[in-house]
């Protein structure tokens, strides 16, 4: 993708596929966050590309479900180094795009995103496959929390009820997927959707390429925002090579839509 890159005729093509649509569903992932200033893991602006950590272990091994079951201390010390690197971010322009629809479509937003700025953008229906940091709880006595950021938290945190310790309401490498998650997005992709779009996911988990694909398959309307190729990129009905934000805009204009 070069900057002279036009997205408006393919929003126009995207906004005569949606004539008629009701039932939209978004599936987001780190790139749209990284609009906001968040790092991914790894990738564009990754906080770990090429970079040995402290241990010489690769970022997955500390951020996984097993390591912190042996060693809570060390993933603590690797979940507090990204909340600290996004602390003072928040929703950008796409984030607030996709809530705006809510007035004028039933939207359903399943999101990879951790960082809950589908909800604080106003999004009413969101789906956090992997959670949010910013809900915490008691491995002990289930004791929850929601903070606003880790600043003050000992690490690694323990629970003022039972001293247990605490670790963020995240799926960690290695761990399965909420069952509860897993089940509202099943309940919501058996209901159908008139359109699907996937927006900053590079779609590697068959839970997300899995429900696009299918509605390729049924003559759904499948639209991709990344400005980069995907397993997607080759199926979907629309694809639209840019960041979320340019994007979105230019598909809430081709509406005829104003924006937020």
């Amino acid at each position: 993708m070069t900057s002279s890159f036009d997205p408006e005729p393919m929003a126009r093509r995207i906004a005569r596929a949606l004539a008629g649509a009701r039932r939209l569903c978004f599936i987001t992932g780190a790139g749209l966050s990284a609009e906001s200033g968040l790092p991914t893991y790894r990738g564009v602006g990754g906080l770990y590309n090429d970079v040995a950590t402290d241990e010489g272990l690769p970022i997955e091994d500390l951020l996984s479900g097993a390591m912190f079951a042996r060693d809570p201390a060390l993933t603590w010390k690797y979940i507090a180094r990204i909340e600290r690197a996004c602390r003072g971010a928040t929703f950008n322009a796409a984030h607030a795009m996709i809530a705006a629809l809510e007035a004028h479509f039933d939207v359903v937003v399943i999101t990879q995103n951790v960082d809950g700025f589908h909800r604080a953008a106003g999004s009413t229906r969101v789906i956090e496959l992997h959670g949010d940091l910013h809900r915490l709880y008691c491995t002990g006595c289930d004791r929850r929390v929601i903070v606003t950021d880790y600043a003050g938290l000992e690490l690694p945190p323990r629970c003022p009820a039972c001293a247990g310790i605490v670790r963020p309401d995240v799926v960690l490498f290695g761990e399965m997927l909420p069952a509860a998650a897993i089940a509202a997005q099943d309940v919501e992709h058996a209901r159908g959707f008139d359109a699907l779009f996937a927006v900053g996911t590079t779609a590697g988990f068959p839970y997300i390429s899995g429900p696009v694909l299918d509605a390729v398959r049924r003559g759904v309307p499948a639209i991709e925002i990344n400005p980069d190729r995907t397993v997607l990129s080759a199926s979907v009905t629309h694809r639209l090579p840019a960041g979320a934000v340019v994007a979105l805009a230019a598909i809430t204009d081709a509406l005829g839509l104003p924006r937020p």
